[in-house]
């Protein structure tokens, strides 16, 4: 999840477990340990692409991280906060450290809860920013941060946040179970033949979903709003694997591979290579979009292959938004 939205969850988590006792402290520390395990995201300043996005959402949100981190930080705060001891700052930051990669678990680039296992949870039931997630949860962090730190109130209050937010999330693993039934359904009436499909919320909102489904020859990309009112309809992207060549035996371009799930086009531009990972879409509700969130270009230089992230365009950005709030409101 976003930043805002990990601090929010962190300041919550803060309160509960050390509220009572530090008052607004616990939520200043519970925020902290809520953005500590997003540290590794400037790994892509150190190494390369490849490696960066293989590091993110790792170690850093892992179970191990949290046990074995937690303590370290809970010793160092407890050396000049003398209001709790070492063992109560360790649980602040352990229950910190683990609720963050439980949230992100359910977007759709997920977490490695269980490094060093090679296994991603990613549930994709809740977009990365999700104002309706965050922005009650804020209020009643706000709300309880103004209130005594001994107050049965506060405490009421950011219990209440907990609550509605986690309630929120169990909402959208709802709809995500509906509108999975609504693309399966259109493809069997549409007789379409697949062998995978996967869904996801689009950006911002739990009332438009996308899905992905895996055909022979093309990837199929579809939307489904809630205020639909015609047939949902499924746009071909051809997966063109073939034109890896021999740089399908790369090893930088098997990780990459790897990381999108097999979820990926190749695609040419100005005779130069591109893949492109399906996973997240495009930047455009367009039938003849072309405009990949995550395009990455492959180079062989020297006998190495250089991949690097093609730049995003603002403009494209723009129009996305645009596209969007006229496509949840039905087709």
């Amino acid at each position: 999840m976003d930043s805002l939205t990990q601090i929010v969850l962190g300041a919550a988590v803060g309160e509960a477990v050390l509220g009572k006792k530090v008052g607004n402290k616990a939520m200043l520390y519970g925020a902290i340990a809520g953005t500590i395990p997003d540290l590794d995201t400037f790994a892509s300043y150190f190494t390369d692409t490849v490696t960066a996005l293989e590091i993110h959402r790792g170690f850093t949100h892992s179970i191990v991280f949290s046990v074995v981190f937690a303590p370290i930080f809970g010793w160092l705060v407890s050396r000049w906060e003398k209001n709790a001891n070492w063992k109560n700052w360790s649980w602040l930051f352990f229950w910190g450290f683990l609720t963050h990669p439980l949230l992100d678990a359910h977007t759709t680039w997920g977490t490695q809860l269980f490094w060093p296992l090679d296994l991603r949870l990613a549930y994709k039931n809740i977009f990365v920013i999700d104002p309706l997630y965050t922005l009650p949860f804020l209020v009643f962090v706000i709300l309880a941060m103004r209130q005594k730190r001994t107050s049965s109130k506060r405490r009421k209050l950011n219990n209440l946040g907990l609550i509605i937010s986690s309630a929120y999330m169990l909402l959208t693993l709802i709809l995500k179970g509906i509108t999975y039934h609504k693309f399966t359904e259109a493809l069997q009436q549409q007789n379409i033949a697949y062998t995978e499909i996967e869904t996801k919320p689009s950006p911002f909102n739990t009332v438009l979903w996308t899905a992905n489904v895996d055909t022979k020859n093309a990837y199929l990309i579809g939307h489904y709003s809630f205020f639909d009112s015609k047939p949902i309809q499924f746009t071909a992207y051809p997966k063109n694997h073939e034109l890896l060549g021999d740089l399908e035996n790369e090893e930088n371009v098997q990780k990459l591979i790897k990381i999108t799930k097999g979820w990926y086009t190749i695609t040419k531009e100005n005779n130069q290579l591109y893949l492109n990972d399906l996973r997240f879409g495009l930047l455009s509700f367009s039938p003849s979009a072309k405009n990949f969130t995550f395009s990455f270009h492959l180079e062989k230089k020297n006998g190495e292959v250089i991949i690097t992230e093609k730049e995003k365009n603002t403009r494209d950005a723009k129009k996305l938004m645009q596209e969007l709030w006229l496509r949840i409101l039905g087709n």
